[in-house]
């Protein structure tokens, strides 16, 4: 199955009981991360680093630090998505070695003026870059026939010990992804548009 994307946002649902003897083909992950990886990032730094738990140990630690949660264990996939504070400044010609060196030289300049020194800058891109990648993940799951769960709920800290993050990095948030074994919540309550929706200016 296979839906577009106006039908994905209105299915989706945050599931909160998953098929714990689902597994997830491989090919069907690697589609949903490889696409995720094209969704866009500022200068094209790619700041994001999707940590995929596949260890089952590991993910009964981390479930014990996570309000012991049962997505965590249940999911097909626990996936961990963090974000590399530090990468405008890692090899950054690279992110522009498909463009002709003019270009290169040019936009690894304009990174390096835009992030130097600017230590909350980089922690945004990298908490805006993550966003975005999780809500691609889990469009495309739900396009492809998987739930999915964002999480927040969990000791930072003692998930990063548990995975070994690196000072540089920061978690942003969980991704669990697999089949529901129970139908999750109805929709919730939607804002009025006129509340959303600002055209302009707020006055």
């Amino acid at each position: 199955m296979t839906l577009d994307v106006a039908s994905a946002i209105l299915a989706r649902r945050a599931t909160k009981v998953f098929d714990a003897e689902h597994r997830i083909p491989e090919e069907d992950l690697e589609t949903i991360l490889g696409l995720a990886r094209r969704m866009p990032t500022a200068f094209n730094i790619q700041n994001w680093r999707f940590v995929v738990v596949e260890d089952t140990e590991l993910r009964r630690e981390i479930r014990k630090v996570a309000w012991d949660q049962p997505q965590v264990t249940d999911a097909s996939a626990l996936l961990i998505l963090c974000a590399d504070i530090k990468a405008w400044k890692k090899s950054p010609a690279r992110y522009w070695e498909n463009a002709g060196p003019e270009t290169q030289e040019i936009m690894v300049g304009a990174i390096d003026q835009y992030y130097r020194g600017r230590e909350q800058v980089q922690r945004d891109e990298g908490m805006r870059s993550c966003g975005m990648a999780a809500g691609a993940i889990m469009l495309l799951a739900e396009s492809m026939g998987y739930a999915t769960c964002p999480m927040d709920g969990f000791d930072f800290e003692a998930v990063g010990k548990l995975i070994h993050l690196p000072e540089d990095h920061e978690i942003v948030m969980f991704v669990a992804l697999g089949k529901p074994a129970k139908d999750p919540y109805p929709t919730g309550g939607i804002l009025p548009e006129s509340e959303i929706i600002i055209r302009n200016t707020f006055s």
